[in-house]
């Protein structure tokens, strides 16, 4: 079992937001970005604003804390940032994060003190290091999940000072040279910015002071002590992993807001901020795409598996864009496997094949109005719609039975047969196109109306999960 899931690993593709993903800002790639995808631990950078970075935020350090990567996500992709520059990294610990494991080579957030270079996730935190010490960074932000609910005293088994969720973290009071190093003032101001937006009294946020710089073995080993050991101050923020995703973002959020506010960085969302909202947005515009977008597959409400087989060039898996962070790809032989954060959303049977690209749109009526459709589009049909023929190409609308080439066919929803599509619902079918053998590409159809409830698509699953914090 552990060498079919190194092997998995070998092939984990990480990926950069597509046109349709991505809200503001760009991706870093190279160093520090997403690197190749043979390594397994690779991460992108997503630059929100101009310039170099004021603050740096990071989720995902632990894969079994779904409420700081989510959060980190949503600022990669829907915030926009109006003054200062932010730079994310929604994905650090990425294999841990498809595995829903703390971390499968041991904790990354106690490896920032001293790491052997046989380390398998060496590379990874290095990098990450080199990002930390850029010259204008001001702030970094680390995103965790913690169990139960700090408590500065003792008032139950779950609310205590043992305990991690719904925290702000501090390494020091102090930090005594640097211009902006009042970090329990800082945190303090924060709090109680984000205390006035609680869902519950309940819910309250705390400070917590691990006291690291008087010897604190664990906490010296942290990401925020290495931060604020090379003069940066730092943050540990903490959601309880009492609440579900949408929650656990939710106040993810409102701590950053308060502390990007306090950084004088100015900023913009295109959700509201609650818990709706949240969901909302993490389940909205899920997308993965193949071969320069030839191949789309919306996957906000995807079959647990596609029905038929996917064609995808034989280079795909080195060329896949996505609209979230969170979101990737991995292969065992012909089986793909789609993960959003740490939910496996779909699984689909590939063909790999030879492919034609002279070819990128077909004219097709659709309700009685013709246009040209690209490869990777989606458009919606009412009534019917007919691709128009096109000379050494055949056209194969996956789930009818019309024969080999079904150009000029006037084909509606009821000659689709439903296990054959992309949707829980039975709304959206694929449309091919080949050139004798060789894949030329496809669009979708989106009927109207809806036969099935949307399936969940957030980027979490239930189960359990440490109750370590940070």
């Amino acid at each position: 079992m552990i060498l079919r899931f190194l092997l998995l690993l070998s092939l984990v593709v990480t990926l950069l937001p597509c046109s349709v993903g991505a809200k503001t800002g760009s991706t870093e790639p190279g160093s520090a970005g997403t690197g190749s995808a043979e390594s397994g631990t690779n991460f992108s950078v997503h630059k929100l604003g101009t310039g170099e970075p004021n603050v740096l935020i990071i989720g995902g350090i632990q894969g079994d804390e779904p409420g700081g990567f989510s959060a980190a996500s949503l600022l990669s992709t829907s915030y926009r940032i109006t003054s200062g520059a932010v730079w994310v990294v929604p994905n650090l610990n990425f294999p841990s994060i498809i595995k829903r494991s703390r971390g499968l080579h041991g904790d990354m957030n106690r490896k920032f003190a001293a790491l052997p270079e046989s380390d398998p996730e060496y590379s990874t935190v290095r990098r990450i290091q080199d990002l930390i010490r850029t010259p204008s960074l001001r702030l970094v932000l680390n995103l965790h999940d913690g169990g139960g609910f700090y408590r500065p005293t003792h008032d139950s088994q779950d609310r205590n000072p043992r305990r991690w969720g719904q925290c702000l973290i501090i390494d020091m009071a102090e930090m005594p040279t640097h211009p902006q190093g009042q970090l329990e003032a800082r945190a303090l101001a924060a709090l109680a910015d984000a205390n006035n937006n609680l869902l519950a009294p309940e819910h309250s946020l705390h400070l917590k002071n691990t006291l690291t710089h008087l010897g604190n073995p664990e906490m010296e080993k942290s990401l925020s002590w290495y931060a604020v050991r090379n003069g940066i101050p730092a943050f540990g923020l903490e959601a309880s992993k009492n609440f579900p995703v949408d929650i656990r973002a939710y106040y993810h959020l409102l701590m950053v807001e308060a502390l990007l506010r306090q950084a004088g960085v100015g900023f913009e969302r295109d959700f509201p901020l609650s818990p709706a909202g949240i969901a909302a947005a993490l389940q909205s515009n899920v997308q993965i795409a193949f071969a320069e977008n030839r191949v789309l597959l919306p996957l906000d409400n995807a079959r647990p598996r596609l029905g038929g087989s996917i064609p995808l060039p034989r280079n795909a898996m080195n060329n896949i864009r996505t609209s979230k962070p969170i979101l990737a790809v991995t292969s065992l032989k012909d089986e793909m496997q789609v993960h959003y954060g740490n939910r496996t959303v779909t699984r689909f049977k590939a063909d790999w094949c030879e492919t034609d690209s002279d070819l990128s749109a077909l004219a097709v009526t659709i309700d009685g109005h013709t246009q040209n459709v690209h490869f990777g589009d989606l458009v919606d049909v009412k009534e019917g719609f007919a691709v128009a023929a096109v000379k050494g190409y055949r056209v194969n609308a996956i789930g009818t039975n019309f024969g080999p080439d079904e150009s000029d066919k006037t084909l509606v929803r009821k000659h689709f047969q439903e296990r054959y599509s992309l949707d829980n619902a039975s709304r959206i079918y694929r449309v091919e196109a080949y050139k004798g053998k060789r894949f030329a590409g496809m669009f979708l159809v989106r009927f109207s109306g809806a036969t099935k409830p949307n399936r969940n698509t957030l980027p979490a699953i239930a189960g359990r999960e440490s109750k370590k914090g940070m």
